[in-house]
């Protein structure tokens, strides 16, 4: 539930989600990310629950930081439930949190581009856009994301060249970039299908 340790300088990347139940496609987005941005960490932030998506389906918090931390086997991913601390399940609040608890440190969010579409009805989405950096990810049927997206649209001047992401980190905050990775079609979605099905 606390936050990890962090030094003063370091690059860290925050990616949250239900992660219900989470996958590889999940450990992909992370993994790009932290490879093309040259972070020192990426914290998983398990959500108690998203506000958007119907929770009758949601596994125990527990459950998904095992789940979580089996999947984000790595020495510099972290995972941890910190939203349940704060009480909130808005990632604009959470940034807030965060940034508070952890001056000094390099925040940027990261997000697969599947959640792009919608992005534009997070609470205070533009807040969270104007407070740290974002690292999109594509994912199979959102490679066209960063051209429809409102965000992507009214953000558009913000956008980093894919080619210069080593430099997102280093932009103040509104910066984006869109990063192409092998796509990898596991989906949250048809794992819960599946597994009711057996």
């Amino acid at each position: 539930m606390n936050l990890p340790h962090a030094e003063a300088g370091n690059r860290i990347g925050l990616f949250g989600g239900s992660f219900n139940p989470p996958h590889s496609g999940h450990r992909l987005v992370a993994q790009t990310a932290m490879q093309r941005l040259g972070l020192d960490q990426v914290w998983w932030l398990v959500t108690p629950g998203n506000p958007l998506k119907d929770h009758s389906g949601l596994a125990p918090l527990e459950r998904r930081i095992a789940m979580v931390s089996a999947i984000a086997d790595h020495p510099r991913m972290k995972v941890t439930a910190y939203e349940a601390v704060l009480g909130t399940s808005y990632t604009a609040s959470t940034l807030a949190g965060i940034l508070h608890r952890r001056p000094g440190v390099s925040f940027c969010w990261i997000m697969g581009a599947d959640n792009l579409a919608g992005f534009h009805r997070w609470q205070s989405w533009r807040d969270i856009v104007e407070t740290v950096p974002i690292a999109v990810v594509n994912r199979p049927g959102a490679s066209l994301s960063p051209l429809f997206a409102p965000m992507a649209q009214v953000y558009g001047r913000a956008r980093v060249p894919e080619n210069e992401a080593g430099l997102l980190m280093r932009c103040p905050a509104p910066a984006w970039v869109f990063l192409h990775a092998p796509l990898d079609p596991t989906s949250s979605t048809v794992l819960r299908r599946e597994a009711g099905q057996r």
